[in-house]
């Protein structure tokens, strides 16, 4: 347990959707608030008023909403807080540590071009520094042409911190050219802003992708020139595909939302997310989230990369569904079903929300072994109110059986069905083992065409129960229908 009064945040960029490493960013940051008694605070890093998507941010706050990941503060908008930024910039620029710069962007290109054909790696050649810009000649000239703040970087020396999951880093500052903190629109670059904000709301952990490692010091430098004491830094571990390469959408990986609207279960996103560079410290893998933030410490926060197993995933997923209780996974799944079929749904003229309402508590604890995702409802269930089945002659007819006697079987299993009074799946099984003895067949070689009758699928959940939720008339119809395919 961390003794001091933690408070963490998640400064989510509005330009897109909420994609995997951002979503593991925030759990990490919101278990770690949850396990410490300290505050979550969502803030919203808009200052890039030219990509900003007002959708994207209502997008990350849905997300965000749908994971249960609730903030004790905020949301904050860098974009209201303007003002506190220029003014903190300008500071810098009295005090020595900032200037002025009017270079324009072709002059820019121009040294980078330069710095190509001398194979040099591009970079700011700090030409600003010598031009002493005062506060009066950017006021009178800020409408008329482009002209940022740029923080003046120490010329040599090394500037170290402390990552809390890496040790001691030490940056040499020869390599940092002199970056820009305020934009000619007035805005904050991020390196100011979350500088900035981070001191303002007392942050006391900054929980973030181990691509912001190389810019630390940077932020470093602006909390030192402030006099401000800067919060630890915990940089995660990049995520993976199997490949080992970059995650992205072609290793599965896809926005919150798109996971949810596939059928995965929060609590299974939140399981798996944190376990991607995080340990519990024992072979845990199927966890509550009260177990996870018991468990969570940023000392068990892994150094090395973490891998993406979408089969993983899903296996998970398909592990909290069948955690549910019946009542509680039959109203996902009716929520799920109750569409119309051209949407994935089972809605249709013959089969209405009623029907489905009547029937899908009766069917849940059949599919529940199956379903891995609350999507894969529709095409669990559909045979169950559908009869026209798409089957292939070859399908039904076993391995060493001939056609003749699987015709046999299947009408033997209809007068059998015609003849019971007792329809339960015991005593059928009862009786369609004693028919297979019969008819010299093994049980399988019976069942498995009668399978096939019935669904149309080679697996599917126990045959008997099956038959039974299919009920007695829809069945006999169904094995007339394969014997008539068998014939053709």
């Amino acid at each position: 347990m961390v003794k001091e009064n933690v408070r963490v945040r998640f400064a989510p960029s509005p330009t897109g959707n909420l994609h995997i490493g951002g979503v593991r960013t925030a759990i990490f940051n919101w278990l770690f608030a949850k396990a410490n008694n300290g505050k979550f605070i969502l803030r919203i890093e808009d200052t890039d008023q030219n990509r900003y998507d007002e959708n994207s941010e209502e997008s990350i706050i849905s997300s965000l909403n749908w994971l249960n990941l609730d903030w004790d503060e905020g949301p904050i908008r860098q974009s209201e807080r303007k003002i506190i930024y220029g003014e903190i910039a300008k500071n810098l620029v009295d005090t020595g540590w900032a200037y002025y710069d009017d270079t324009s962007s072709e002059e820019l290109e121009e040294l980078r071009n330069q710095q190509i054909r001398e194979k040099k790696p591009p970079r700011y050649d700090n030409r600003g520094r010598y031009k002493e810009i005062s506060h009066e000649y950017y006021e009178e000239n800020k409408d008329k042409k482009p002209i940022v703040i740029r923080f003046k970087v120490p010329d040599g020396g090394i500037k170290p911190f402390k990552d809390e999951v890496r040790g001691n880093v030490e940056f040499n500052l020869k390599e940092i050219d002199d970056f820009v903190i305020l934009k000619s629109d007035g805005m904050p670059t991020y390196h100011l802003a979350h500088v900035v904000d981070d001191h303002e709301m007392k942050i006391t952990h900054v929980i973030r992708g181990e691509e912001w490692i190389s810019s630390t010091p940077r932020h470093v430098l602006i909390h030192d020139a402030l006099g401000w004491d800067y919060p630890k830094y915990v940089h995660v571990s990049l995520i993976l595909g199997k490949d080992k390469a970059k995650l992205s959408k072609r290793h599965g990986a896809e926005s919150a939302l798109d996971y949810k609207d596939k059928g995965y279960l929060p609590e299974a996103i939140l399981n798996f997310l944190a376990l991607l560079g995080w340990s519990p410290g024992d072979n845990s893998e199927i966890m509550d989230v009260e177990e996870i933030i018991n468990k969570f410490s940023i000392d068990r926060i892994l150094g090395h990369p973490a891998v993406f197993d979408p089969e993983k995933l899903e296996w998970m997923n398909g592990a909290y569904i069948r955690n549910l209780e019946d009542n509680e996974l039959s109203k996902k799944i009716l929520e799920e079903v109750n569409k119309p079929k051209s949407d994935g749904g089972l809605l249709s003229e013959s089969v209405t929300s009623e029907l489905l309402e009547t029937k899908i508590l009766e069917l849940t604890p059949l599919v529940r072994e199956r379903i891995k995702k609350i999507s894969d409802s529709s095409f669990l269930l559909e045979y169950f109110f559908y009869d026209n089945l798409k089957i292939e002659k070859e399908s039904l007819i076993p391995k060493k059986v001939e056609t003749e006697q699987i015709i046999n079987g299947l009408k033997s299993s209809i007068d059998l069905l015609s003849s019971v009074e007792k329809f339960d799946p015991e005593f059928l099984e009862k009786e369609f083992r004693n028919l297979a003895e019969k008819l010299e067949l093994k049980a399988g070689q019976l069942f498995f065409p009668i399978r096939i009758s019935l669904t149309g699928r080679k697996e599917s959940p126990p045959l008997f129960d099956t038959m039974c939720a299919i009920g007695k008339e829809n069945s006999i119809n169904r094995l007339y229908s394969a014997i008539s395919i068998l014939k053709t």
